[in-house]
């Protein structure tokens, strides 16, 4: 059964007309609030991760757990189809377990609060916050082993729980939770937080309702949701096809020493719906790196990517919802059956973008995107100081974002919004480790008409003693380049000791030993190239060689040769770009340029590629 909400007012909303001015309002009230629950857990939570990275993700949702402003569409729709108790006013819900709400949260680090807010006996809104947790429990410093077989070695799971029962909070369940965690006073101090990013937003729908009443409020929520339907309505019929487009891309491997694995998806329009159907994909894994891909997220994600790409002044929420229909086969890598793994599941959650830019931008290449961002790489560094005190950092990094038809992809940047880096002096100041290098690493990026953005090339020297943990993808098949562009540069990991002798790590690896003195090199991938690289403005290429960003011998890539002073050579420029474009072969150049390795895999399969291919699940 579903849950159970009692109301002691059973009273409908009544349906209001609104004016424009009153909709904008409350529209931009409700934007303020949700910018205020970040604001709230950025000044409150401990982890970096949170704290300084905003790996935290708010939104308020009308009263049938639809989300009005959020990012990642609406977690409540999957927690209230599973959960098996009642909801009351002055509850809160605190869970944690994916299998417990749908994959509306995708692995046991993120902890997500629910907060009904009632007025009068009625549900009138819901506001919800979740975050990475650094430290859970589990085999491994940080939660996210590579190499689990289930997710019982990831960390305690917490199922739906009231928090706060009837205006009471629950301090011995906190406190049974707490002590499986490695660092539990950053994850108290991170739990209170989104429990107060829940009650500012509380407090700000009900100062609205207050003002405005409480129909003119749940009728305002429901048009921005029909105004979002209207909308994507329209794109949806000008933008996808009726006929079937498929697109697939692969993940390097498990941690375990097998793939590739292939997400595929087919996208076409039927009957005003768009339909996308990830038959295809392969089964699961049988370590982490599944991705339990909720069907409302990645319906959020489609909507997002469509929103972004053809009318970036749409507000986005869940109101498309009933225009996208999302088929994911069961014991797939994106709907793997209980008790798989998931820690690892963020590779295959980045490279979902680059499959829906795949899909969409066959019919309109215009608007493609090249790859990259399609993972998200962490670094995991964990031991005892000189005082024997337990240190342990959890950071994500940045790769390159991919070429776009507007123009260059960022050097070393978020695809997500809101995230930014970890500052080098706060890692220098609260952990035992020294930066030694933090730049974009030339070349890295696909070149192009619009380059992809750089990889970054960070190097950690170690100050004590620990292990190190490394998740990262796209070490062995690169970001593939778009309308003439050039895929962008892998990823690699190397550890250098003292003495100057160095090791490649694999980019997915969980117990690495390292002692004082030790470097990491942790090089990310770069993004692929957007158009063709010789319509590039050789006065551009020249540019971003002096900054570094491109060498002498890349700027030939582009066709462009520089004189011993940097400036162009004219001469020998032409004459490089004209023996480059007699060598190509005749006809327009590929819409998608995979790079040697993805398209022996896209013509022949895993079969021919001498990877082992991914195992059955058990």
């Amino acid at each position: 059964m579903p849950a159970t909400i009692i109301e002691t007012n059973t009273a409908p909303f009544k349906k209001r007309d609104l004016d424009p001015v009153t909709l904008d309002i409350i529209e931009n009230a409700l934007r303020n609030a949700r910018i205020e629950m970040d604001a709230t857990v950025f000044r409150t939570a401990m982890s970096p991760g949170i704290r300084e990275q905003g790996d935290c993700f708010p939104l308020i949702a009308d009263h049938k757990g639809r989300m009005i402003v959020g990012q990642f569409g609406s977690f409540i729709t999957g927690f209230l189809n599973v959960y098996q108790g009642s909801i009351e006013d002055g509850d809160m819900i605190w869970l944690s377990d994916p299998y417990s709400c749908e994959g509306a949260i995708s692995h046991n680090n993120d902890w997500l609060v629910l907060l009904p807010v009632f007025r009068k006996g009625r549900l009138v809104a819901w506001t919800s916050h979740f975050g990475h947790q650094t430290d859970i429990g589990g085999k491994v410093p940080g939660s996210i082993p590579t190499d689990a077989a289930s997710i019982f070695e990831e960390g305690v799971r917490i199922p739906p729980v009231k928090i706060v029962k009837q205006g009471v909070f629950q301090k011995d369940l906190v406190d049974v939770i707490m002590h499986q965690s490695r660092m539990p006073e950053w994850c108290r101090s991170d739990l209170n937080a989104l429990i107060a990013s829940c009650r500012v937003a509380a407090r700000r729908v009900n100062e609205i309702c207050e003002r405005f009443g409480d129909d003119v409020f749940v009728s305002t929520t429901d048009a921005l949701l029909e105004r979002n339907y209207r909308a994507m309505a329209h794109l949806i019929s000008t933008s996808i096809g009726e006929a079937p487009v498929s697109f697939e891309d692969y993940l390097c491997d498990d941690g375990r020493g097998n793939g590739p694995f292939k997400i595929k998806c087919t996208m076409w329009r039927e009957g005003g719906r768009v339909v996308l159907d990830f038959a295809g994909t392969d089964p699961q894994s049988q370590s982490s790196i599944n991705f339990y891909l909720n069907e409302n997220m990645f319906r959020m994600f489609f909507g997002i990517y469509m929103i972004m790409v053809f009318d970036p002044q749409i507000l986005f929420n869940d109101g498309f919802y009933p225009l996208v229909d999302v088929r994911i086969p069961e014991g797939s890598l994106l709907k793997p059956k209980f008790p798989a793994a998931l820690s690892q599941r963020t590779h295959a959650l980045g490279r979902i973008f680059n499959i829906l830019g795949g899909l969409l931008g066959q019919k309109t290449p215009e608007f493609l995107n090249a790859a990259g961002f399609s993972s998200s790489p962490h670094l995991m560094y964990s031991g005892f100081d000189r005082a024997g005190k337990w240190f342990q950092l959890f950071q994500i990094g940045f790769g390159g974002i991919p070429g776009r038809p507007l123009g260059d992809g960022p050097d070393g940047h978020s695809l997500w919004p809101n995230f930014t880096n970890v500052p080098n002096e706060f890692l220098e100041r609260y952990f035992p480790l020294r930066i030694e290098r933090f730049e974009a690493l030339a070349n890295s990026g696909g070149a192009g008409k619009h380059r992809g953005g750089n990889g970054i090339h960070m190097t950690y020297r170690f100050l004590e003693p620990g292990i190190i943990a490394i998740h990262d993808d796209r070490w062995f098949i690169p970001p593939w380049g778009v309308n003439g562009g050039v895929p962008g540069a892998r990823a690699r990991k190397i550890l250098e000791k003292p003495d100057g002798t160095k090791k490649i790590l694999p980019n997915k690896a969980d117990n690495i030993e390292v002692e004082n003195g030790d470097q990491l090199h942790f090089i990310t991938w770069g993004g692929g190239g957007w158009g063709d690289p010789l319509e590039r403005d050789p006065a551009t290429v020249a540019l971003e060689v002096r900054r570094g960003l491109v060498t002498r011998d890349g700027a030939k890539d582009y066709g462009v040769v520089l004189t011993k002073t940097g400036a162009i050579d004219e001469a020998a420029t032409k004459a490089l770009r004209d023996k480059i474009h007699a060598a190509r072969p005749a006809g327009p150049l590929p819409v998608f340029n995979y790079g040697p390795g993805l398209a022996h895999l896209r013509e022949h399969g895993l079969a021919e590629t001498g990877l082992p291919a991914p195992r059955a699940p058990r």
